[in-house]
């Protein structure tokens, strides 16, 4: 038996055993207990996250796979195994799923080779979650893998780099070509990893600071005495040089800096 990629879901089974290896190895084993994959399809990148010691918990939406895995899959990997008690499998969405309610409030690190038509918003979700999420490893359409861990000064760093850098220490891995695939995208893949910052908590207020950045890069191109002119900065705000900067050029710490700004001038 084996699965048939569904575009409507965007998936695209990775096929490259030396590669899925990879990907699990890419969490360092540290901080957590459990495991949570999104999307495990055919189970290419689970046999070996079975071969650590967390708990493996799968997520998958598509119930052919999640018939793969309690069939197929099962009988191979898990009957002549003990790695029966540390993994379930769960059908789902994960941008629906309470990631607290399941794992009990405990530690789960978050892998996968993520849909490329949800993988920002899983991201989102990760961050939103970070006091229960210490690593996150995966893989992304190369673009959204590079913009997640690109710095300040280029012309790919935004919001979503701001924001997963503000609670996570962010690597870029290694790019995955497309023909290890079936189907092949038609573009390449990244993979990145994601730990949460020993202090993952802002010295600000994390609402205006959410609302600065994602307001600064709606404008990029302009100054952000301009774009952050829907804050009614006051004449003697404006003066300061950092409005006179474009968000692509402020790090994260500088978006820091700059919500307190505003803070202190009671926005």
């Amino acid at each position: 038996m084996s699965v048939k990629a569904k575009k409507h879901l965007g998936q695209h089974f990775l096929t490259d055993e030396s590669i899925a290896k990879n990907i699990a190895d890419a969490l360092t084993g540290t901080n957590y207990d459990n495991v949570l994959e999104i999307g495990p399809g055919m189970g290419v990148l689970t046999k070996y996250l079975l071969q650590k010691k967390p708990k493996i918990t799968v997520l998958e939406l598509d119930r052919e796979s999640v018939s793969y895995l309690k069939n197929t899959f099962w009988l191979e990997h898990i009957k002549l195994d003990t790695s029966k008690d540390k993994f379930t499998i769960l059908e789902g969405d994960f941008l629906k799923q309470n990631i607290e309610e399941i794992f009990d409030k405990k530690q789960v690190a978050i892998i996968g080779n993520f849909p490329y038509n949800i993988s920002t918003q899983i991201v989102f979700k990760a961050i939103e979650h970070r006091e229960f999420v210490p690593e996150f490893a995966g893989m992304f359409q190369k673009e959204v893998a590079m913009r997640i861990a690109e710095k300040e000064g280029s012309k790919v760093y935004g919001i979503l780099s701001v924001l997963t850098q503000a609670f996570f220490d962010v690597e870029y891995l290694f790019t995955v070509p497309p023909t290890v695939f079936n189907p092949p995208p038609k573009v390449d893949s990244g993979v990145i990893r994601l730990v949460r910052k020993e202090n993952y908590t802002l010295p600000v207020d994390e609402k205006l600071f959410f609302r600065v950045v994602k307001t600064a890069f709606n404008q990029r191109r302009k100054m952000l005495r301009s774009s952050l002119k829907s804050f009614n900065l006051s004449d003697s705000l404006k003066e300061d040089p950092i409005f006179a900067k474009r968000p692509e050029q402020l790090s994260v710490a500088a978006f820091i800096s700059l919500t307190q700004k505003l803070a202190d001038h009671g926005v």
